[in-house]
Order: C-alpha cells, then structure tokens, then sequence
C-alpha cells in the first residue's frame, strides 16, 4: 500500500507541476513566482536537514560548499525551471512536458562528451529515436511556438549539464541539505533575475495562488520525500517510470482542465520521445558487470559501493529529473 501510494504521488503531483505552474503564470510574473517558491521550500528544507530526528544540528555547510550548491542550484533551477516558467507563457504545458522528456538524451550525450561512457547501439538509437520525436514536435508545419520550444530545449540541456556537474561537484553529503541549498541559492538568484527582467510583486489571483502553493509544499516537499522513499524501497526499473508517466499526466491534465490542443501531432510526437527514454532506460539496466574473482574482491566491493552510495537516503536534486518543474 505504502509502495503504491509513494508511485501515485511521484506520478500525480510531478506530472502536475506543469500545469500548476501554467496556472501560477496567468497573474503572477514567472521568476519571482519561482523565487518565492524555492526560497520558501529550500528555508523549510534547510532548517529540517540542521536537525536530526534527536534535535542535534548537523554540520555547518562550507563556503566551498555553498558555492557548489548555487552552482548546480543555477542549472537546474534557475535556468530549467526558470526556462520552463517562462516558456509556458507561451507553450502549453503538455507540450511543454514533453520536450522537457528530451532530457535523458542530453545526458546520455554529455556522459560521452565530458565522461568518456561509450554509448551502446541501443542508446545511440534512443538518441536518434528522441530526436525524431523532437522534430516531430516542433518541426516547421507545428503548432508550438519556435521561441518557447528552443528555451524548453535549452533548459532541458541545462539540467542535464547541471547533473552532469553535480557528480564531481563538493556539495554536501546529506541530500536534503544539498538540496536545501540548490532551492535557496537558486531562490535568490531567481529573484534577481526576475526584477532585472522588469517583473514586479503583484496580488496573486485565487487560482494562481492555489497552484503556488501547490508548487511549494506538493511539487518541493511531499513528492520529494516520496521519491526518496522509493528509492530506499523499490526496484529502481519500477521507479524509474515516472519517466514515461509524468509528461502522460501532464498533456492530459491540461486537456482536461484548460483545454490545451492535443492533435495527433503530439500524440505521436510522446510516443516517439518516450519510447526513445524507454531505450536508453533499458540499455542502462542491462548494463552487465561481471562477478569478481577471489584476489578481486576488495576493489570490487569498493567499486559497487561508489556505485550505488548516491541512492542510500534521500536524492539529490539531479537524481529528480521533474522535482524542480
């Protein structure tokens, strides 16, 4: 029950974010709306990781530390989610969903630039496929609006290069302070840019309000905690799914509730984008290592312990591909 109710929350309010975040737009200005959002998230965040469940503070984050966090915080905040706020001005939010499910490609990409991981035939071909996809979305005879559609590209190789980043960056060992970190730094960054761009506060309407707050405790705090306890708590395969789920739930909930167009066009476009996820995921999971001899065991050990240390506890924040959304 417990397992099947963390899925349905990871699926559900992710997929949700796009439209909450449509909702939020229509009368409150994006990057501001943004920074209000993370600054409060990444404050409730930050002052529940200083604690442990006894009461006692954790350890002080570094400034090399902070520097880090506002680092990665800048890619996957500032720019994919800032980038995301403003394209849904002028891209409907399920559409703008899945574009954003290009990013796997844009990382499997850069593992091979920045990190030498040769990539399989079957990645490769979910590369092309993701592509194809992309092009169907966007090609010349669409619907979607050039500019909205190269920045929701463009943020989508933010985040994976943000991710990227964060595998070799010194951010704290404690994730929800990692992440605490990212929200505020990014917060305040969003807030710059949001009044350098001319945006000022204004009365929020009931129904951006709403989704504001949604975005604040359901999209940074509830399906944060839900995904860090799946993945403590099942296969990550079946975790992985929110992939192919959340831009699903997305087109449909904007359908259903602000009547976003949705043609054959797009159908077939998700499909073909999904599906090349669904590949790339695929070829990751049958990736095989092979089992260690006697006078290997130590290094072995050593190894898959670096392996898998990111999924002990809660995730970091490239570790959520649509927390931020």
């Amino acid at each position: 029950m417990k397992l099947a109710a963390a899925l349905l929350v990871v699926y559900v309010v992710w997929g949700s974010t796009y439209l909450a975040i449509a909702v939020a737009d229509r009368s409150l200005p994006p990057f501001l709306m943004l920074s209000a959002r993370f600054l409060l998230a990444g404050a409730v965040l930050y002052v529940w990781a200083r604690r442990s469940p006894h009461g006692e503070r954790a350890p002080k984050p570094t400034a090399r530390q902070w520097r880090a966090a506002a680092a990665v915080g800048a890619a996957l905040l500032v720019v994919d989610t800032g980038g995301v706020a403003w394209a849904e001005q002028r891209v409907p939010s399920g559409t703008a969903a899945l574009l954003v499910a290009s990013v796997p490609l844009f990382i499997a990409l850069l593992d091979r630039v920045c990190f030498g991981i040769r990539l399989s035939a079957g990645a490769a071909l979910g590369i092309a496929v993701g592509l194809v996809g992309v092009g169907i979305l966007v090609g010349p005879s669409g619907h979607i609006d050039a500019l909205g559609a190269v920045v929701l590209l463009g943020a989508s190789f933010a985040w994976a290069a943000g991710s990227a980043y964060s595998r070799v960056a010194p951010l704290p060992s404690h994730t929800f302070l990692s992440a605490a970190m990212q929200m505020l730094t990014a917060g305040a960054a969003l807030g710059v840019v949001g009044f350098a761009a001319g945006e000022r506060a204004v009365a929020p309407s009931a129904a951006s309000f709403g989704a504001f707050a949604f975005l604040v405790v359901f999209g940074s705090l509830v399906a944060f905690t839900a995904y860090g306890w799946l993945l403590q708590h099942a296969p990550s395969p079946l975790v992985s799914t929110y992939a192919y789920v959340n831009p699903a739930v997305a087109v449909f909930l904007g359908w259903l509730f602000v009547g976003e167009h949705v043609g054959g066009r797009e159908i077939a476009a998700g499909l073909v984008i999904l599906s090349s996820v669904g590949l790339l995921a695929i070829r990751h999971e049958r990736r095989v290592h092979p089992e260690p001899i006697a006078e290997a065991l130590a290094p072995y050990i050593r190894r898959q312990e670096a392996r898998y240390s990111e999924f002990r506890g809660a995730p970091r924040l490239d570790q959520l591909p649509r927390l931020a959304a």
